[in-house]
């Protein structure tokens, strides 16, 4: 999943949103490098990444894709499953996705010491709105381009907007298929123990 998703399935504290970030730019062993609700959402959003790499009908999406386009199809997917989120919203959250993505930006703005990439894209994400912006599709295009600029072979990339777009109704149905499995699978790991 892209950050969207991260971000709905990790839990609401700041410090959850935080975690729910971080996964994607905090690598290695955590080990106290945090507070531990903040190392929780980033162990979070590595099971959650797990779950999804291997749940079936996310192998069966990746499928769709042609043979030579599968070493990215899960890249592609992760961006698709953020649009198909923000587009259907309504459909997973009690709260407006202008409101929710309000207060992640607010809590961003509020951490001076952001890790890595993080620190640089967090004032862009807020002011052009990346997480609410999902919802149109033809923003997946800067998106992939985004994504392109920092792959070793940016060409793999090429015409995934095309495909995806072919490919937008069965992908839709995988993704109504599989969240709200993500969804009870997040919110499990989010009980006490």
């Amino acid at each position: 999943m892209n950050y969207l998703a991260h971000l709905h399935l990790g839990g609401q504290l700041p410090e959850q949103l935080l975690g729910s970030l971080y996964g994607d730019f905090v690598k290695g062993p955590l080990h106290g490098r945090f507070p531990l609700t903040l190392e929780a959402a980033i162990r979070l959003h590595r099971q959650i990444d797990v779950f999804t790499d291997a749940h079936p009908l996310v192998l069966n999406a990746l499928v769709r894709f042609p043979r030579e386009r599968r070493r990215y199809a899960g890249i592609i997917l992760d961006v698709f499953f953020d649009h198909c989120l923000a587009l259907h919203w309504q459909d997973y959250a009690e709260q407006p996705l202008a409101q929710f993505t309000g207060r992640v930006y607010q809590v961003l703005a509020a951490q001076p010491d952001l890790p890595g990439r993080l620190a640089q894209i967090a004032p862009y994400m807020a002011a052009d709105d990346w997480l609410g912006s999902y919802r149109e599709f033809a923003v997946l295009e800067q998106v992939f381009r985004g994504i392109s600029r920092r792959l070793s072979r940016p060409e793999g990339m090429a015409g995934a907007m095309e495909e995806v777009d072919a490919l937008y109704a069965p992908l839709l149905d995988d993704f109504r298929a599989f969240y709200p499995e993500l969804q009870a699978f997040a919110l499990k790991a989010l009980q006490p123990a």
